[in-house]
């Protein structure tokens, strides 16, 4: 199947100051598509090359007309006031959402191409007209996806998962009790209860975009980090905390965070009001308070590179199981074979 894919973002490190968590995860989930046998086209400019000089070896197609393919699969994009919703040729203008509005009008509503759209910040409303044709999909990241959706998890390469070494990594020297890195987005409510009252008893450090910080004056923020730098802090970690959007949490949206955290040997303390916390971690590691998150942390110091902290991140590690990416590929080859079968293209036409 040649595959027109619409993502904003990077396949290689990137910039530092963006935002695109698809980085740890878009380019293994596009070359075992590739290895599947499937072609796959890039629709979106090419942010690799004009914003980092990276040309990724030549090994990838970018096309920004309209190419013929068999199926459409969109990184679901939204309006964003003064960046995309401005008018192109604008200072600080990036033109995703008319990019993407071009083609789905071109190819979902007009050519009626069978449509995949990965709604990984659940921002496509219930009432989204793309929800109403036969032959579009929407995928989200959520272990409770909203009706009429279907699961695609963030996908973590089954070779990591394989070479990761629980024993080893409880051994690894850890000058942090608690790091994060991430961007504020939606993010305070977990933040004040979990992490800021937690960080006047630890050594820590949060990276990512933080701009409304001034409730939190003895938190070192230091900035968006180098993509290639997030598993250095991970790696200095004994521990972080999965802070998630309200909106993620309530259906049991895990971001990439929790293995990017994981794979380093960094224990993911888990908030108790994300749904379905105990198939992300294992029970010691759920937390409903920060009086709890400083008992855990303390816990942790004095098991430290023990088989008991081993046996953590092992539990840890068979709970990513879930994101395997052969799982996920699998998941997407289901759905973009349902989006184009001939019942769901007959309803596209109707």
């Amino acid at each position: 199947m040649k595959i027109g894919y619409s993502f904003w973002g990077f396949l290689g490190n990137g910039i530092t100051d963006t935002p695109d968590g698809g980085r740890s995860h878009r380019r293994p989930l596009i070359d075992a598509l590739h290895d599947h046998g499937h072609e796959i086209v890039f629709l979106q400019a090419n942010r690799d090359l004009l914003e980092a000089d990276d040309d990724l070896g030549n090994a990838y197609t970018f096309h920004h007309g309209s190419p013929d393919i068999d199926a459409l699969f969109l990184e679901w994009r939204w309006a964003s006031d003064g960046r995309n919703t401005t008018p192109c040729g604008t200072e600080g203008h990036t033109c995703d959402l008319h990019r993407q509005a071009e083609l789905v009008t071109r190819y979902t509503e007009r050519r009626k191409t069978p449509t995949v759209i990965w709604d990984k910040d659940l921002r496509l409303q219930p009432d989204s007209v793309w929800r109403r044709f036969g032959h579009v999909t929407v995928c989200e990241a959520a272990l409770e996806p909203t009706p009429g959706a279907h699961r695609l998890l963030f996908p973590v390469d089954d070779r990591l998962l394989a070479e990761a070494d629980p024993l080893a990594l409880a051994n690894k020297p850890r000058d942090l009790v608690l790091g994060y890195v991430g961007n504020q987005y939606d993010r305070d409510e977990h933040f004040a209860r979990f992490f800021a009252p937690v960080a006047t008893h630890f050594d820590h450090v949060v990276g990512g975009k933080w701009t409304k910080t001034s409730h939190w004056p003895h938190v070192p923020f230091v900035g968006r980090l180098p993509f290639e730098v997030v598993q250095t802090v991970y790696g200095r970690s004994l521990a972080t905390v999965l802070m998630l959007p309200k909106r993620y949490a309530a259906v049991g949206q895990m971001t990439q965070r929790i293995f990017e955290a994981v794979l380093a040997g960094c224990l993911p303390l888990t908030p108790a009001d994300i749904l379905h916390a105990d198939r992300f971690v294992p029970k010691e590691l759920i937390v409903s308070s920060s009086n709890e998150v400083i008992e855990r942390l303390t816990h942790l110091q004095q098991i430290a590179g023990t088989q008991q902290h081993a046996a953590l991140i092992a539990a840890c590690l068979n709970r990513l199981d879930m994101f395997r990416l052969s799982r996920q590929v699998d998941a997407l080859e289901a759905v973009l074979e349902t989006a184009a079968s001939p019942t769901a293209m007959e309803r596209g036409a109707a």
